[in-house]
């Protein structure tokens, strides 16, 4: 049985709509589990770009990705997610992943900013090919507050509808705040 994470729900829901062999982007790189999945997605015809500001992560990604054999299939890069569009042109994007808070085992003083990451989601959202996706998962609890995810989910809620479809999933049935899993498709 599936555990049903909400980095696992987002993967699921991502594949049905990511073509394989496309250009992604993991905007918040973490460990990298994000972004070996979207090598995985990439095959060998695609391309992967992930960010993070901290060396930590590149260095877990790094070694995740040899682990793994697909290392040559992504580029890493010490950069603010706020940054993608200096590293890829409007509308040549297949598929974007957000993983909103701090680095799981890193320093909790460095999460995500509400004003980063709202910048970050537009600019995403203009690399995005029509038909291509963007996965948010938006981490509210603890120390990473509330104020990023009211943010997102307040831009999300005014995205034009004749240009995007947003689809917001809630774990119904877990207490404390749990993760919010969001679908954005580009028409």
């Amino acid at each position: 049985m599936k555990s049903y994470q909400i980095t696992e729900w987002c993967h699921e829901s991502f594949r049905i709509h990511a073509k394989r062999g496309g250009v992604y982007i993991d905007a918040t790189m973490g460990n990298g589990n994000d972004t070996l999945f979207l090598c995985r997605m990439a095959g060998e015809t695609g391309r992967v770009k992930a960010f993070d500001i901290q060396q930590q992560a590149i260095d877990a990604t790094e070694k995740l990705l040899e682990r793994n054999g697909l290392r040559q299939r992504a580029e890493l890069l010490l950069e603010s997610h706020t940054n993608m569009g200096l590293y890829e042109r409007k509308e040549t994007v297949d598929g974007i992943f957000f993983n909103f808070g701090y680095l799981p085992g890193g320093d909790h003083s460095l999460a995500t900013k509400p004003e980063n990451s709202l910048r970050a989601i537009l600019e995403g959202l203009e690399l995005l090919k029509k038909g291509g996706a963007m996965s948010l998962c938006i981490y509210s609890g603890g120390d990473t507050g509330f104020e990023e995810r009211d943010s997102i989910l307040e831009m999300l809620k005014n995205l034009d509808s004749r240009k995007y479809v947003v689809i917001l999933s809630t774990y119904y049935n877990r207490e404390n705040n749990p993760p919010i899993p969001v679908l954005v498709l580009k028409k």
